[in-house]
């Protein structure tokens, strides 16, 4: 493993033996996508429909594509900045979170949050009221339906959170992007590491908590008000843990990644959160028995099949999170993106590399 937390190629192309069925010949596959070459994990990749999409690394490129990551064209070239989450309303308004100084090498850009009016081919920074942001780890879209004058329309609520190794810092726009107001987290949880809403009112936080990684236990927020207040729903039992990534395929069904960076490699198991009651609760289940493993982005396409991106390998279950076998989804995927479209349901996986599967129906 190399100093950014990331296994050696030799590692990587080994798979983890784990338990799980085995695969129909003829099912669908992961499909490699062509990116820009990069020296480690790309962190975040959205799409608004099945062809058009966008993705980011550390070294401030940013890339689109219109059909469906065949081919890309690079829209932005910014070093300094390190494109750390994404999220977009539509295919021309999105939104670009920079992780933001004093985290990682070469990271000089201290806007943490960029708007986009015309599908990326132009970025302004956000304006923001309150207490100054330092970084960005997370964007979460929620577009909640209402009827407006006789016709369907939606209210868009963006909400903006960091940073790894802290301040935890929470930044919301309650019109669609157009205004900003942050406030600081910390009492709660030491990081944001991700956002996510199930509706307008319940929404969840990835966090940990405390800053020192050593003293570091997996914390998971919720708020029942929409995100105006915040409670402590879990927190872990072991020390070096903290939550990364969430994933909801329903209201009731929720998945949260747990990273363990404890060096004492006897301390071998992995494990995940899961919910069954709209995250009231949560519980730890293993995932695998293996100290190589550091598990990253996650996504569900119902609530029994679904993927948790890691080194050195990806893996998948199909029951709900009892089993799990390897996924050939690449390397150190940090982000699941879940698109759903009228011939089915596309996903995308992107960390090392970026992967595609398609599944019918």
């Amino acid at each position: 493993m190399d100093r950014r937390g990331f296994m050696t190629t030799a590692a990587a192309t080994a798979l983890v033996p784990v338990a799980g069925s085995a695969r129909a010949a003829d099912e669908p596959v992961w499909v490699r996508l062509p990116t820009e070459p990069y020296r480690g994990k790309q962190d975040d990749v959205v799409f608004v429909d099945g062809q058009t999409g966008w993705y980011g690394n550390g070294l401030g490129r940013l890339f689109k594509t219109t059909d469906g990551g065949q081919t890309w064209v690079k829209q932005m070239d910014q070093p300094g900045t390190f494109v750390r989450a994404l999220g977009f309303i539509d295919a021309q308004t999105g939104f670009l979170g920079n992780i933001g100084p004093d985290y990682f090498p070469n990271v000089s850009d201290t806007v943490p949050l960029y708007r986009t009016r015309d599908g990326g081919q132009t970025w302004t920074p956000v304006e923001i009221q309150g207490p100054a942001v330092t970084g960005i780890c997370a964007i979460h879209v929620h577009r909640q339906p209402f009827i407006n004058a006789g016709v369907l329309d939606h209210r868009v609520t963006i909400r903006a959170g960091g940073r790894v190794g802290g301040p935890a810092q929470l930044v919301t726009s309650r019109d669609g992007g157009d205004t900003w107001v942050s406030e600081d987290l910390s009492a709660l949880t030491a990081m944001i590491l991700d956002i996510v809403f199930v509706s307008d009112q319940v929404g969840f936080i990835a966090g940990a908590s405390d800053r020192d990684v050593q003293k570091s236990r997996a914390v998971i927020l919720r708020t029942g008000d929409g995100g105006r207040t915040w409670a402590r729903v879990h927190e872990g039992a072991r020390d070096w843990d903290l939550t990364w990534k969430i994933a909801f395929p329903t209201e009731a069904v929720g998945y949260v990644t747990i990273q363990s960076y404890n060096p004492d490699t006897t301390v071998s198991q992995r494990v995940f959160a899961k919910t069954t009651d709209g995250g009231l609760t949560w519980s730890e289940r293993p995932l695998i028995d293996d100290a190589r493993v550091r598990a990253f982005g996650v996504g569900f396409v119902d609530e029994q099949r679904g993927w948790i991106g890691a080194v050195p390998n990806g893996l998948e279950t199909r029951d709900g999170g009892a089993t799990w076998a390897p996924a050939p989804m690449g390397v150190g995927v940090n982000k699941v993106r879940v698109v759903s479209g009228p011939e089915g349901v596309s996903v995308f996986a992107i960390g090392l590399e970026l992967h595609r599967l398609d599944l019918p129906g």
